[in-house]
């Protein structure tokens, strides 16, 4: 399995998509007097937990390709490499989200139910920073040095040299070298 990095404006793009939605939604639900702005206790609470389990299993990741650990489930490294990546998508998305109704919020931090739902989605923000955080780094503590096999750039280089040899001449023998003959 090949696995590539996600690229930085993958988590741009969540961010300020995040930012449009959760601010229009704000705005509609300004509009129409509908409760929407905010978040549950529950909600950082529960992506503070996934934060810590997926750098856990990154860790582990981390520490067996580092040779302290000796054995490490395929699929547990495979796991962490693919929760890294969603965290780290979702925490982009999510932090866009309470932004972008902390902004709109902002213009009724008077009123008792704004005041609330700014700190709700501000912990909650600060909480999807520390995720998005935890996807980068967890991303990068999965990935694996290239094996000694062909692909490797030592063999490359080593399958170079052996072709050069190779190929090239064999150098004369001189004069002096030869053994006399009689």
């Amino acid at each position: 399995m090949s696995a590539r990095r996600t690229p930085w404006w993958h988590y741009a793009v969540g961010i300020v998509l995040g930012l449009v939605f959760g601010g229009g939604v704000a705005l509609i639900g300004e509009a129409n007097d509908l409760a929407v702005v905010g978040a549950p206790w529950i909600v950082p609470i529960v992506l503070g937990i996934l934060g810590v389990v997926v750098f856990a299993m990154a860790w582990q990741v981390r520490q067996y390709v580092k040779g302290k650990r000796k054995y490490l489930n395929p699929a547990v490294s495979v796991y962490a490499l693919v929760l890294s990546k969603a965290l780290g998508l979702a925490a982009a998305a999510l932090l866009g989200w309470y932004a972008g109704q902390l902004l709109v919020s902002l213009g009724h931090a008077d009123a008792p139910f704004y005041a609330n739902a700014m700190v709700e989605c501000g912990v909650s923000a600060v909480v999807c920073i520390a995720d998005l955080a935890v996807g980068i780094v967890g991303e990068w503590f999965c990935q694996l040095p290239p094996n000694e096999g062909p692909e490797h750039p030592k063999a490359k280089a080593a399958e170079r040299q052996r072709k050069l040899a190779a190929a090239s001449p064999a150098p004369a023998e001189s004069v002096a070298s030869r053994p006399e003959r009689k």
